[in-house]
């Protein structure tokens, strides 16, 4: 349970371009979310397929952080007995960039789609970068099905709305994401960069937040003209704290 007893998601728009080269400082704000001195962290790599480099990366990344971390892997079959018990029993749960439609194809197939439901509705912190910031939406922009981006309406829509990551960093994303939140094929949403995440409290937007200063999230909206509109969101550098 969070420490406020509320909800918590922490949606990145991709790899951070962090000011230090220790911990992410949204693992940071995770952590202090759930309220725990030394908080249980689990970390998912389901959308690269459970690289095994890069969840050791992980491992060496955090070795020396307040956190006592493990990983949950789906392949080729789950590395724990009861992965069900293994999510509920964590103060925070990382989910990290790929694949989202491989991914959630492979929770579903395992039931984690209503795990994590139950997760988040137990006050477990979620945080997921890119692929792991677009499945708590409705959908997004993905490269799951090919260089040409495309749209993504399968998510597991505990969040409204849609999600683009990688805002600035991959020019073909922005205008991917106006002309299909223009022609309807994604509802309202928001975008970030790299670095750039939301937070959510319960289902509403509680803040922007990001790794560097001067970067910044947009609401993108189709406006009742057709014409979409995107909007700067306030955004706290976490570096700041």
């Amino acid at each position: 349970m969070a420490a406020d007893g509320r909800k918590h998601i922490l949606a990145i728009g991709g790899g951070a371009m962090m000011p230090r080269e220790d911990v992410p400082l949204y693992f940071e704000l995770a952590w202090r979310l759930s309220g725990k001195t030394r908080p249980k962290m689990c970390v998912l790599n389901t959308a690269e397929g459970d690289n095994p480099a890069t969840t050791l990366r992980f491992y060496d990344r955090l070795a020396g952080a307040p956190a006592d971390v493990r990983h949950l892997a789906l392949f080729p079959m789950p590395n724990v007995a009861d992965p069900e018990d293994l999510l509920l029993s964590q103060d925070v749960v990382w989910v990290g960039g790929g694949s989202v439609a491989n991914m959630l194809a492979v929770w579903r197939v395992h039931g984690l789609d209503q795990v994590f439901r139950k997760a988040w509705e137990a006050g477990v912190v979620l945080l997921g970068s890119s692929a792991g910031g677009i499945c708590w939406f409705e959908g997004g922009t993905t490269d799951s099905f090919g260089p040409d981006l495309r749209p993504f309406t399968d998510a597991l829509g505990f969040l409204k709305g849609s999600y683009c990551p990688h805002y600035a960093s991959e020019a073909r994303r922005r205008p991917l994401f106006h002309g299909l939140v223009a022609e309807g094929a994604l509802p309202d949403g928001f975008a970030c960069d790299d670095g750039v995440g939301l937070h959510y409290v319960d289902e509403e937007l509680a803040e922007a937040v990001a790794d560097r200063p001067g970067a910044v999230a947009f609401s993108v909206r189709r406006g009742a003209d057709g014409v979409v509109e995107e909007t700067a969101l306030p955004t706290r550098f976490l570096g700041g704290e």
